[in-house]
C-alpha cells in the first residue's frame, strides 16, 4: 500500500481544475482524505452556484475520480458541504481559519450494482 500525498493532489486539482470551478462557478472542493476506497470531499457553495445539494455531490465526485489518477478506483464519495448562500457570517470564518460547520452530507456510488 502506498501513501497518498493529499496535499499534492488538492495543489494540481487547484491549478487543473478547482480554479475554473471556483472563479466561473462559485464553487471549490478540496480533498479531505480517501480511505477505503471512498473519497472524502469538502465542497463551498458561493453565491454562483446554483445547483442543489445532490446535483453538487454528483458532479464534484464524478469530477475527482475521473481528474486525478490515484483516486480512479474509488467506489464512493462522501461530500461534506459549507453553503455559504445561506449566511453572510461563513464567509468571514472561513476566511479566519474557522469551520464553520458543514450544511449538509451526501454519499455517492460510482456503480449502481455494488449493493447488489
Amino acid at each position: 500500500m502506498t501513501c497518498m500525498d493529499i496535499q499534492k493532489i488538492n495543489r494540481k486539482h487547484f491549478v487543473e481544475t478547482d480554479l475554473y470551478y471556483r472563479v466561473s462557478l462559485g464553487l471549490s472542493s478540496r480533498l479531505i482524505k480517501y480511505e477505503n476506497g471512498i473519497i472524502h470531499l469538502e465542497v463551498t457553495l458561493g453565491r454562483k452556484w446554483d445547483k442543489n445539494y445532490n446535483a453538487t455531490a454528483a458532479e464534484i465526485a464524478h469530477c475527482w475520480k475521473s481528474c486525478h489518477k490515484e483516486l480512479d478506483q474509488a467506489i464512493g464519495c462522501k461530500v461534506f458541504i459549507i453553503d455559504l448562500r445561506k449566511s453572510d457570517l461563513k464567509p468571514t470564518l472561513i476566511q479566519a481559519g474557522i469551520n464553520p460547520g458543514y450544511d449538509a452530507f451526501k454519499g455517492i456510488l460510482f456503480r449502481k450494482n455494488y449493493l447488489n
